[in-house]
């Protein structure tokens, strides 16, 4: 009897070693994590377009930003790998003894990449001329873009936030970030009960700070606010910021344009140039002027990839002008979205299944399905930019945040790492990722997870789906 046991026991053992339990399957496995509504799943094979799986794949989502995958490859396939945006500077007038008797102009395409080293780069050119004083105006000529500046889904409360920075065709960044159209505030705490010290990336840059916070107890909490007042160049810094720890943001420029010429102005004046009683406002080249600088910005195919690893919105929306001027003529928001919806036609994609109204995914008017998703990521891959648009993507587990970008946080453990290569996507009540997963087979599969109307964060129930997929396919 004894022996029958043992036998049985053996041969429970054997079987459950070879043949484990397996898992939930991903049917289960999304509909604990993610329910049975307001989601949407799609993963088809790379090689030959088929859906493999789907969950309510053609219902329409909020994509969030996981719509800059579409406004990505556009922007390679019609404006180019190797586009670079410019940035010009004209002088109209005379120099003389060491002074520029007329009007400097800056002229704008656009470039997201513009910043401080570069008002030195041309402070270094103006020595070379021989000029260290201007007696005339400064001039800012950003008509390349026309249109509104932000696009229709920004709304008025997140204004102040450098995800909903304003787009002009003369813009600056504060880093290599490149949130064009925002600058930098630091927040210094000094003694209990003080204020802090406030500094700026690059200079004030004609915005007015209003000074509430105060100093605390390093015990305390951070609760430091620094918003730009709306329709204001005020920004208002307040709450408490506890001794020993620094804090800093980035906040929105409300005239993009002239605060770059105003942040370009101090940084030459810090520089020993002098300016005699000059204005500053918006006004195209004239004929007269000469070109005398020119300054350009990185190829597309190096831009991509702080514009998808880091989710940039300032990018995407100057892209889209960018792409509308280029092809009609025309920097708006239109005309860009014009351009974009033919690519996909182009490409083969479904557009009546699309519907956006910005480059970014910030609006939450903005609609596509899974399949459609993966129905782009499976097509882009014929374009020759296609290694590009693959290696601009946040790769999983990526500890460095210039590989694995808005993923770099996430699928962390070793059997995870460097198998998912997807864009995030976040608004309010929207979690999405889409993007190449490696299977366990070997297979890289396109995928598309999406999530709307949700009352918690599910990037956790996400990732859990993604794994189930690694595991099963």
């Amino acid at each position: 009897m004894k022996k029958r046991y043992i036998l049985a026991f053996l041969a429970l053992f054997i079987f459950f070693y070879i043949h484990p339990v397996q898992g939930k399957s991903l049917d289960e496995t999304v509909k604990t994590n993610l329910g049975t509504s307001n989601i949407s799943v799609s993963i088809r094979d790379m090689e030959s377009g088929k859906i493999v799986y789907e969950k309510n794949g053609d219902v329409g989502m909020k994509p969030a930003s996981t719509l800059k995958l579409l406004t990505a490859s556009s922007a390679l396939h019609t404006l180019g790998e190797d586009f670079r945006f410019q940035t010009d500077v004209y002088l109209d007038g005379q120099i003389e003894n060491g002074e520029l008797i007329g009007n400097l102009y800056l002229k704008g395409q656009g470039d997201p990449t513009f910043q401080k080293k570069h008002f030195l780069q041309i402070a270094d050119f103006f020595r070379l001329l021989g000029i260290h004083s201007i007696r005339g105006n400064l001039y800012g000529d950003d008509f390349y873009f026309d249109g509104e500046q932000l696009s229709p889904g920004i709304a008025k409360e997140d204004e102040s936030y450098y995800y909903a920075a304003r787009i002009s065709a003369l813009t600056m960044s504060p880093d290599d970030d490149y949130d064009a159209g925002t600058i930098i505030v630091h927040v210094k705490p000094t003694t209990i009960g003080e204020k802090p010290t406030i500094e700026f990336e690059p200079n004030d840059s004609g915005m007015i700070f209003v000074n509430e916070a105060k100093t605390v107890s390093s015990n305390e909490r951070n609760t430091i606010e620094i918003i730009r007042k709306y329709r204001s160049n005020k920004i208002v810094i307040s709450g408490n910021i506890p001794m020993g720890e620094p804090y800093k943001d980035w906040v929105t420029l409300y005239n993009p344009t002239v605060n770059t010429l105003i942040a370009f102005k101090k940084t030459l004046e810090e520089e020993g140039f002098v300016f005699y009683n000059t204005s500053i406002e918006r006004k195209p080249v004239t004929e007269n002027a000469v070109l005398v600088y020119s300054k350009p910005s990185q190829p597309l195919e190096d831009l991509v990839h702080p514009f998808l690893k880091l989710s940039n919105n300032s990018i995407a929306d100057i892209l889209v002008k960018t792409m509308g001027q280029k092809v009609y003529g025309e920097g708006n928001f239109e005309s860009g979205l014009k351009v974009i919806r033919n690519y996909g036609e182009q490409l083969g994609l479904n557009m009546s299944d699309w519907q956006f109204e910005d480059g970014s995914g910030i609006s939450h008017q903005n609609r596509t399905t899974a399949n459609e998703l993966t129905n782009l990521l499976v097509k882009v891959r014929s374009e020759s930019f296609f290694p590009i648009f693959f290696e601009s993507l946040p790769v999983g587990g990526e500890k460095d945040r210039t590989i694995g970008g808005s993923l770099r946080e996430r699928f962390l453990e070793d059997h995870l790492k460097e198998r998912i290569f997807a864009k995030t996507g976040h608004i309010t009540g929207v979690y999405t990722l889409a993007g190449y997963v490696k299977a366990n087979s070997g297979k890289t599969y396109a995928f598309a997870v999406m999530t709307q109307n949700q009352t918690r964060n599910k990037i956790h129930e996400i990732d859990k789906v993604v794994e189930t997929i690694i595991e099963q396919f």
